[in-house]
């Protein structure tokens, strides 16, 4: 990544952080800081993140393994990520009106992955998000091998967890995701 690029992520993941204290309390920036500025491959994944429309922001820190947890905060699923099908199977079944990629490849290519059920739910009690969207979430395998998939969003104060066809995808329907450095 360009010296100036980076600059320009960590300034913006910066102001992120100071403007959403509550996601991370008893979180140094400084310390987040310095983990990235040493790690360009998370800067690259953030970067990713950030580039279709994620938001990315701590969220966490794991004392005991020593990591800095980030997760796309973005309102609503990320513009850039969505009218996707779930996973590369799914791609490969529809015949026709293919959509241009799929979920989970999409998350792997940024170094990321999709959000569990149990994460989703973490995300939600640090805000209110996917009030008009709906995002994919991992799916078990039990419920993939049958060929569904399943994903999440909040209506009525309340999260949701749903199934579909792992083919189906919608424009209001994309994902998000989690990273550790």
């Amino acid at each position: 990544m360009k010296a100036a690029a980076k600059t320009a992520l960590l300034v913006t993941l910066r102001e992120r952080f100071a403007k959403h204290a509550a996601r991370h309390p008893k979180i140094d920036w400084q310390v987040v800081q310095a983990r990235l500025e040493s790690n360009e491959k998370a800067l690259q994944t953030l970067h990713a993140m950030e580039a279709s429309g994620g938001e990315p922001d701590v969220i966490g820190y794991d004392k005991k393994a020593d990591l800095v947890t980030f997760c796309d905060c973005a309102p609503e699923t990320p513009q850039g990520r969505r009218s996707l099908c779930y996973d590369r199977e799914a791609l490969e079944s529809r015949k026709q009106n293919k959509p241009s990629g799929n979920a989970v490849e999409m998350a792997a290519a940024m170094g990321a992955e999709l959000l569990t059920e149990e994460q989703y739910r973490e995300l939600q009690r640090l805000g209110e998000f996917d009030l008009k969207t709906s995002s994919w979430i991992h799916t078990p395998p039990a419920v993939r091998d049958l060929g569904g998939a399943l994903f999440c969003d909040r209506r009525f104060g309340q999260v949701f967890v749903y199934h579909n066809g792992a083919e189906s995808y919608y424009a209001v329907r994309g994902f998000r995701t989690r990273f550790c450095v």
